[in-house]
């Protein structure tokens, strides 16, 4: 049959274009006259002229023409219609294709009424001897013809006129002007023709036997000379009457509708006949469909189970949701014979569609896990149905283009015609999210939304997919720990499954930066994490305490680094000896550093003493505390024996109101009570020490303090600060950055001036190389600063408390 093919069922004619062949093609129609002439068919010309467009069984096209259509050309008992169908790949048509389709249908007799009801126009013909239109008839005077009959009145050019009878008053139309309001008329040599768009303006809605109908009553007059021809052209076609209850579709028709059936008193069923896409059916096919067709004293009812052959499923979209609507042409023709018109024959052409009912979609997940590809499935979805895009981590891309990018797509038909959707993306794509899963075993997650339009109606859905794959695949990382001198060492080798993961000391985050400030080492070169770590630093633990030595650990957590649960841990423990916790110098100078064990968590390194209780720390970190003194100071005991002579103490923790230590570290410096030692030197001049220059940038800040606490500093809105004579200012000098145990902060001179300009004069001098001005009435005095929470390096802080004092000249106050 090629890519059209035309069936003939009574007064009308069907041409169906083939989906295949017209997929994704855009078409015109035109109907061609008999003079060659192609009119492009449009809506409102079709329900005029008598045409109708329309789709069927998914996406074929089907055309239908009635046999009295605008341009049909009648031959006896045969009538013949030409279209002309372009075809283009681009909306505008551009190089299209032609496409001529000329089909005829033979017409048997017709009734002497004969009412057509099309999905988108109704149309009644009445046979009567209506003599033709003559070309140049002379026209009578127009009030020759207002006696007779009011409606009669003569046009201005046309012999025709049409009276709507509508409740509240008649109204008349020349037959030019109801062409141009969208009314059909036509006339052969033996029938009058009135063809009505569904929009028309003088459409009534009747109800029948409770089924509402569109309805106009209406005739047409026709003059010749002294005589007047009325052709009552009145026609109703049902709107409703549809129901859906138990899977099954009930459609329900009144018989002899009281506006055909005005003045007859007497009614015959002639034929009631039914089928689907203008075919009769009998009844053992409707039997086999399980149809029923039930002729009632009142009305024709027809019920279809939902589903059933004759109909289609087709895709549909509410709120975005998929779902599916069953469709089916119904073809209803009803013939009877009544006392006024004898025949009539009534023909309904019934599209009925059922509600929308959303339709779960299948995703199964058919990936092929030794050949590391995922493999999702995707249906059962209707032949209408196009996937047009993905969206995959925010980026839509269309199917074409994820293809480009490694990304396979195909479908699968099935025999019932519909198909699903294949989805394979390999597992190592960006696209596919890798998890780690515990024990050896990887996720990889697939996470798109495919995108769908729906044909013809254009319109769209999306459907999420996530498909998931566990393997066991994972490579977890490992690490090896050693121990030098003074350091820990840790590298760790990377796997598959921590590309994402940070490491941390504790909770805290172990970045370049965060390990430059203390001086540690991190080396990371994508395949290896490598760091060292002094010993004596604040995120070692200090585990225990034995002559041997101590035992140092460094704990290192990887963790996921968007959730910052912990994935692994790694750790390395060395003992170091004791000596280098101590030493004990030639001149009777102990330095001794203690260290926080992990047994006492609430130990405060700033209040470790010695012996003497007056002896506290001189440098002080979270874990460590150092001690500077002589062996002749701070509770030291001596101990010796004829060759060696010992020096003991103890570094001691009290919790605050008991007496007894929490901690106890205790050292002793041994020293040869006779050694001989053979010491080469020469004569030569000691040079003065020398520092050598350098450039750095260094933050420093001054506050004056509330009291000696050292707790509470003026606030800017606070200056100028008011004091009176020999009130003491307690002054704080910091080095703010940068943040290096290594420095301390010296102080030079300090002076005071009576203006905000350090140059003016006249000056006082506070502090003087660092030290007091012994010309003070009342001397600087210095504070100590002992480690807080506030001075983590006590050794970059200076504090000193002043006398408040004036300027004066003689016994003159140079400024209050």
């Amino acid at each position: 049959t090629g890519p059209m093919s035309s069936e003939c069922s009574g007064n009308l004619l069907r041409i169906t274009l083939s989906a295949e062949y017209f997929e994704d093609k855009y078409l015109s129609f035109a109907v061609v006259d008999q003079s060659g002439i192609a009119w492009e068919l449009d809506e409102a010309m079709a329900s005029q002229c008598g045409y109708t467009v329309t789709y069927s069984n998914w996406s074929n096209i089907e055309f239908r023409a009635s046999a009295l259509s605008c341009h049909s050309r009648l031959e006896k008992d045969v009538f013949t219609v030409t279209i002309q169908i372009k075809t283009s790949h681009t909306p505008d048509m551009n190089n299209a294709a032609t496409h001529l389709k000329s089909a005829s249908c033979h017409y048997g007799p017709w009734s002497p009424r004969e009412v057509v009801c099309e999905s988108n126009y109704m149309e009644v013909s009445v046979r009567k001897e209506v003599p033709q239109a003559v070309k140049d008839f002379i026209q009578d005077e127009p009030e020759d013809w207002t006696p007779a009959f009011p409606e009669a009145k003569a046009g201005e050019a046309s012999m025709w006129q049409i009276v709507f009878h509508q409740p509240e008053e008649k109204k008349a139309f020349l037959v030019s002007d109801a062409w141009s309001a969208g009314y059909g008329l036509n006339a052969t040599d033996t029938r009058v023709l009135l063809r009505i768009p569904y929009t028309a303006e003088q459409i009534q809605l009747i109800e029948d036997q409770g089924i509402t109908f569109s309805a106009v009553r209406s005739s047409i007059f026709y003059k010749q000379r002294w005589m007047i021809v009325m052709v009552d052209t009145s026609v109703a076609c049902p709107v409703d009457g549809v129901g859906y209850a138990n899977k099954t579709i009930t459609w329900t028709v009144p018989k002899y509708i009281q506006l055909l059936s005005a003045g007859a008193t007497s009614f015959k069923d002639v034929i009631v006949e039914a089928g689907v896409d203008l075919r009769k059916l009998s009844a053992k096919e409707m039997a086999s469909r399980k149809y029923v067709l039930l002729n009632d004293v009142n009305a024709i009812t027809m019920k279809i189970p939902i589903g059933a052959e004759g109909g289609y499923y087709k895709t549909s979209v509410s709120s975005g949701q998929h779902g599916a609507k069953y469709t089916i042409n119904l073809f209803l023709e009803h013939q009877w014979e009544d006392n006024k018109w004898g025949l009539t024959k009534h023909t309904i052409i019934k599209e009925i569609e059922t509600p929308f009912e959303q339709v779960e979609l299948a995703i199964i997940n058919n990936s092929n896990l030794s050949a590391r590809l995922m493999n999702v499935t995707l249906g059962t979805l209707l032949p209408d149905v196009e996937l047009v895009n993905l969206t995959i981590e925010g980026v839509t891309v269309a199917v074409p283009e994820a293809v480009q990018q490694g990304c396979l797509i195909y479908e699968i038909t099935y025999d019932n015609g519909s198909k699903a959707y294949v989805i394979q993306i390999p597992f190592d794509a960006p696209s596919i999210k890798k998890e780690y899963m515990g024990a050896d075993m990887r996720a990889y997650t697939l996470n798109i939304t495919l995108a769908f339009i729906t044909h013809p109606t254009s319109e769209t859905f999306a459907v999420p997919v996530i498909a998931v794959s566990t393997v066991k695949d994972a490579v977890l990382p490992s690490a090896r720990g050693f121990c030098d001198g003074r350091n820990l060492h840790l590298t760790i080798t990377r796997g598959n499954v921590d590309q994402n993961w940070l490491p941390f000391i504790s909770d805290w985050h172990l970045t370049p930066e965060a390990a430059q400030k203390y001086n540690y080492s991190l080396r990371d070169n994508g395949s290896h994490l490598a760091i060292s770590v002094p010993f004596l630093s604040s995120h070692v633990n200090y585990e225990d305490f034995h002559t041997s030595g101590i035992k140092v650990s460094l704990h290192l957590t990887l963790k996921d680094g968007i959730t910052l649960a912990n994935r692994r841990d790694f750790s390395v423990s060395c003992r170091f000896p004791p000596s280098e916790l101590i030493q004990c110098l030639p001149s009777g100078t102990v330095v001794i550093t203690a260290v926080k064990p992990v047994g006492i968590a609430d130990l405060d390194t700033s209040l470790l003493v010695l012996r003497d209780r007056q002896c506290k720390p001189i440098l002080v970190t979270e874990k460590t505390a150092t001690f500077k003194f002589n062996v002749n100071t701070c509770g030291t005991n001596r101990k010796f024996n004829s060759t060696t002579m010992m020096y003991e103490n103890d570094v001691l923790y009290f919790r605050p109101g008991n007496d007894t230590p929490v901690y106890q570290l205790k050292f002793v410096c041994s020293y040869a009570v006779k050694q001989t030692v053979d010491v080469r030197y020469e004569s030569k001049k000691n040079l003065p020490p020398s520092i050598k220059p350098g450039f750095g940038s260094l933050a420093l800040s001054l506050k004056i303090f509330k009291d000696k606490s050292y707790s509470d500093p003026y606030q800017e809105s606070e200056y100028p600060v008011v004091k009176y004579l020999r009130e003491a200012l307690y002054f704080e000098v910091e080095l703010v950055q940068p943040e290096d145990v290594r420095l301390e902060l010296n102080l030079g001179d300090c002076w005071a001036t009576n203006t905000q300009s350090q140059d003016s004069l006249p000056q006082w001098p506070i502090l003087i190389n660092g030290c007091e001005n012994s010309k003070d009435s009342y001397r600087t005095v210095f504070h100590e600063v002992n480690y807080s929470s506030r001075a983590k390096f006590p050794q970059h802080l200076k504090r000193f408390e002043v006398r408040m004092f004036t300027f004066v000249q003689g016994t003159t106050l140079l400024q209050e």
